[in-house]
């Protein structure tokens, strides 16, 4: 319990919100929970659902300058652009494309594995108690190749992953169809992870621990923040709907939509939407035992209830653009080439904004210059993952303790104007 309590005002009702909520309760707070929609009603529904501690690479590794305009421009690569938009996006893109080297893509992967690297029990210890704990289960993560030699293609992944202390095992030829009969005969390589997990129904659970927040004493307020009141440079509220709502310290972990109340604090973060699209089949006719990879298209398939949902893809066209058609077609090719005896009922799509900076690193900590002006965000398609993880480390930093890992690398002072 932390000695003196505090008012904290959290905005956005996602995971990273409200497993931040939680931590503060724990820690004897009372938290104001802000979320202009309601909980889990953006990013946090849509993801892929996989506890992915061992995705802590980021996209922009060696040679993504060469291969990024082959794949925008081929229909069957899961990477597309909306080319209206490119004239807006290429300051961002050119700052996202400067860590494509060995050297980023190493220090990059050690800053985000230490918020992704115990994701199911993080996971774990967030839900217990809650209601939702049972949403929470653990799995092997596989990853399907085609061959060694494909597999070998992304060797610099795998040792990276090494050197985070992750191992696993290899089996090739009839392997992926022994462990699970469902896959296409054409994959010859399968790599299994123990230690990981999936989330059955990302949507409800983030609603359910919300809904723990809210009997814990907690309360819900359902409003567009426009601004962070300081007074003396310290945070004394929110102002919302013409309103002042009275808090000692504000955590801002509204995904994609962090931007303009960031740039208010001082802190102007390149920060680009990577829109995520998922396919679900639901009553599908056969289910995967576990969350696969598959790696020759860049798709993740999650067995969720009563569905299978199909995430991966990237597409670059902003807030504002309708879904494409493209990325939909595209999982449905994917999905009947690696698993070809499947069949469902009924198909629902969904398109959503992953919060993209453009160090690929997410921003966790106090504002420079605004006591008690938190940040948490832009964790790209791994939030769920490291959702619990930066509730709690941003708990023990409005505490006042020191987090046992270096918090310095996701600082908003990075970005600040104030230093």
């Amino acid at each position: 319990m932390s000695q003196t309590q505090k008012t904290v005002a959290i905005i956005g009702a996602g995971i990273v919100g409200v497993s931040t909520a939680i931590w503060l309760q724990r820690d004897g707070h009372k938290v104001i929970l802000i979320d202009k929609a309601g909980p889990a009603e953006g990013t946090s529904y849509g993801n892929g659902g996989v506890l992915a501690s061992c995705a802590c690479v980021p996209v922009t590794g060696p040679g993504l300058v060469k291969k990024a305009p082959k794949m925008a421009l081929d229909p069957n690569q899961p990477l597309f652009l909306r080319w209206s938009y490119l004239a807006r996006l290429a300051p961002w893109l050119w700052k996202y494309l400067s860590h494509a080297n060995e050297a980023d893509t190493r220090r990059i992967s050690a800053a985000v594995a230490g918020i992704v690297g115990d994701s199911l029990v993080d996971h774990q210890a967030l839900s217990q108690g809650t209601g939702a704990q049972g949403f929470v289960q653990p799995s092997d993560y596989l990853f399907l190749y085609n061959d060694r030699a494909h597999f070998e293609g992304d060797a610099l992944v795998w040792d990276i992953r090494k050197t985070q202390g992750f191992v696993w095992e290899e089996a090739e030829g009839s392997a992926p169809a022994a462990y699970d009969p469902i896959y296409a005969p054409s994959f010859d390589m399968l790599v299994k992870l123990a230690g990981h997990g999936r989330i059955t129904d990302p949507g409800a659970y983030v609603k359910a621990l919300a809904k723990y927040v809210e009997t814990s004493g907690g309360q819900f307020v359902k409003a567009m923040v426009e601004d962070v009141v300081l007074e003396g440079g310290a945070v004394t509220g929110l102002r919302a709907g013409g309103e002042v709502i009275a808090c000692d310290a504000c955590v801002v972990a509204t995904g994609i939509w962090s931007g303009p109340l960031a740039e208010k604090l001082g802190v102007r973060v390149p920060l680009e939407s990577e829109r995520g699209y998922h396919l679900e089949l639901w009553n599908p006719s056969q289910m995967p035992k576990a969350p696969a990879m598959v790696a020759s298209g860049k798709f993740v398939a999650t067995p969720m209830e009563g569905r299978l949902r199909l995430a991966g893809v990237v597409e670059f066209g902003g807030l504002g653009a309708p879904p494409s058609k493209a990325p939909f077609d595209l999982l449905r090719r994917n999905v009947k080439a690696a698993f070809p005896g499947l069949t469902w009922e009924r198909e629902e799509e969904w398109m959503g904004h992953r919060p993209a900076p453009a160090d690929s690193i997410p921003v966790i900590g106090e504002v420079p210059g605004a006591k008690g002006a938190f940040m948490g965000f832009g964790h790209h398609h791994i939030g769920l993952t490291g959702g619990p993880k930066t509730g709690r480390l941003l708990a023990q930093m409005i505490a006042g303790r020191t987090p046992n890992i270096d918090v310095g690398v996701y600082s908003p002072a990075r970005y600040s104007s104030k230093i």
